[in-house]
């Protein structure tokens, strides 16, 4: 009972931290790319914490590109939080080692905490759609300096 309860709070550990990181990941690609963004963290919540966990985003990050900046940029911020998935792919094949001492690794906690962090690791449907719609989100910024355009990438 006890090694259910642990799991399901590792897994819940990882979704929270792995969404963050999942966000995080397009501020960075965005970041080097100098692409002007906010993070609006639990936008447009409900009051409450059932609000806060009921079919909103967590984190969101907005782009604000002026215009100039090449699609691919967007595009690679979109697929960013791929890359979360590296580090536990690498560990599983054997390719480095998870942790520094000697731990076993092959428990349903750790699996937990996998899984959690592996569904962070997936891009959302708009990270999808800003990854094959990046120009469109470019060309009002580019035809009108007073024209703006906030496509999210979350």
């Amino acid at each position: 009972m006890a090694t259910v309860a642990l799991s399901g709070g590792a897994l819940a550990v990882a979704v929270v931290v792995g969404l963050l990181a999942h966000e995080w990941m397009h501020a960075v690609v965005l970041r080097i790319g100098r692409i002007d963004y906010t993070i609006a963290y639990f936008p447009g919540s409900a009051a409450g914490f059932a609000g806060i966990l009921a079919g909103r985003p967590w984190a969101v990050v907005h782009p604000r590109p002026r215009g100039h900046e090449p699609a691919w940029i967007l595009r690679a911020a979109a697929l960013a939080p791929l890359s979360l998935a590296v580090p536990v792919f690498a560990a599983g094949a054997g390719f480095v080692s998870p942790v520094a001492v000697p731990v076993d690794i092959d428990t349903t906690i750790v699996t937990a905490f996998v899984i959690g962090w592996l569904a962070c690791a997936i891009p959302s449907p708009q990270d999808f759609s800003v990854a094959f719609y990046a120009h469109r989100a470019l060309e009002p910024v580019a035809d009108s300096p007073s024209v703006g355009t906030r496509s999210r990438a979350d």
